[in-house]
């Protein structure tokens, strides 16, 4: 069953790697955030795998982003409070002073963490919308809309640190946000399974690699 509060605004409800993106937090935060119920059960489903309310990725995001300011206990109360305003807004958005929350003498400004976090969802709305599955195209693998080039081996190539330069010189029916696009899609639909190490584009040179950094965990 998907949360009614969902239904009532056509809000998505996300899987746990987009919400971890839009939150720009790991996808176990997210994990973290319901199985410590930190998260309102009125945000978030575990009908047919877990999914979360969109308009909650920035309560995720203000909850590890406020660590290093705010306790434990301020930053759950804070999320329970705004949690229910937004129950109480129901279809309507909430304005800009729904955000802000006091207690005596302590003031917290959600907003700067959802608006953050309304960019990123913006973003994975374009990115869903320029990958498509066709079965008459590469057997329904997900391409880049328009063309032939799979999503995937554009994101493997981004993550393996091939020049911008030299992946729109391979993929020449591509510009830079596709290319971009491609890669945020594939860190919102993960592959299952070990991935296979990405093989460049033809023509193209690996200049230098990439590595994240482990997120740290955070109380």
């Amino acid at each position: 069953m998907i949360l009614r509060s969902a239904v009532a605004t056509g809000e998505d409800m996300l899987k746990p790697a987009e919400a971890a993106l839009v939150a720009h937090v790991a996808v176990g935060d997210v994990h973290r955030v319901i199985d410590e119920h930190i998260l309102p059960d009125t945000l978030w489903s575990a009908t047919d795998g877990r999914h979360v309310l969109a308009s909650a990725c920035g309560l995720i995001a203000f909850y590890f982003g406020s660590a290093g300011s705010l306790t434990a206990e301020w930053r759950r109360a804070a999320i329970r409070e705004a949690a229910g305003r937004l129950r109480r807004a129901g279809a309507a958005a909430p304005d800009a002073g729904d955000w802000i929350l006091r207690d005596d003498f302590l003031t917290i400004d959600l907003a700067p963490f959802i608006r953050r976090a309304d960019e990123r969802m913006a973003q994975l709305a374009a990115a869903r919308a320029l990958v498509v599955r066709d079965p008459e195209i590469l057997g329904g693998a997900p391409v880049i809309r328009g063309t032939r080039v799979p999503a995937y081996d554009v994101a493997a190539s981004v993550a393996e640190g091939v020049p911008m330069a030299q992946l729109l010189s391979a993929y020449p029916s591509l510009n830079e946000r596709q290319v971009r696009l491609a890669a945020l899609y594939a860190e919102a639909n993960p592959v299952r399974g070990r991935p296979r190490k990405a093989e460049p584009p033809a023509g193209a040179v690996v200049t230098g690699e990439r590595r994240v950094p482990r997120r740290r965990a955070v109380g």
